[in-house]
């Protein structure tokens, strides 16, 4: 899919780690630094608001691996082809703004529109070797493509790492915005993710996001 392919110029951008939230997201699109974050990203050239949003059930697995420049600890990542689901929440977003995300997650500068026909096509496209260089394929919903962006490898791969608290928050807060969970179901399901489950439990992350 290119920019030229106007019958398909919106996608469904499915975040299943800080970006649920909808303040972390807006750096995304406005630029600035998220809040408890270490790292400032320069925003969208189109930094209008997303369509709508909804949220989503992925098939696989998140896990928490490799260490964060923003937070600390561990980033999310989803691996299709794990067990179980992923909670998400899926961004009705132009081709322009879903690009502009991916590249801030991939470090590089927002200037292009990406060609999402490989992902499409086939699932997955690897656009870099590295986290969240990855862009992922989950079908379609009213018509439009859902994709998100994810590492090559899978969740056995590389070692676990721990999230630290301020990433942990922004999770739980896009979890309960969009799925409308309780406090204590957010920090059951992070806290039971493989890497999480190295330093957390569901009391010990209840505990943080009650106070």
């Amino acid at each position: 899919m290119s920019e030229s392919d106007g019958a398909a110029d919106l996608v469904w951008y499915a975040a299943y780690g800080s970006n649920m939230h909808l303040s972390r997201l807006r750096c995304y699109l406005n630029g600035g630094t998220p809040e408890g974050g270490a790292r400032a990203v320069p925003g969208c050239r189109d930094p209008g608001e997303p369509a709508r949003s909804v949220p989503m059930m992925l098939p696989g697995l998140l896990y928490f691996a490799t260490e964060s420049l923003v937070w600390t600890g561990g980033r999310a990542f989803y691996d299709p082809d794990g067990p179980g689901q992923t909670a998400a929440r899926a961004y009705l977003l132009t081709v322009a703004q879903f690009s502009d995300i991916a590249a801030q997650e991939m470090y590089r500068i927002p200037d292009a529109d990406l060609d999402l026909t490989g992902a499409i096509t086939t699932g997955r496209a690897p656009l870099g070797p590295g986290r969240y260089e990855t862009l992922s394929y989950a079908g379609t919903f009213e018509g439009h493509p859902i994709l998100t962006c994810t590492a090559p490898w899978q969740h056995g791969d590389l070692p676990g790492n721990p999230p630290s608290p301020s990433y942990l928050r922004h999770l739980a807060a896009g979890l309960i915005e969009s799925h409308g969970w309780t406090i204590e179901k957010a920090a059951t399901y992070l806290a039971t993710r493989p890497g999480a489950d190295l330093a957390w439990t569901p009391a010990t992350l209840t505990a943080l996001l009650r106070t």
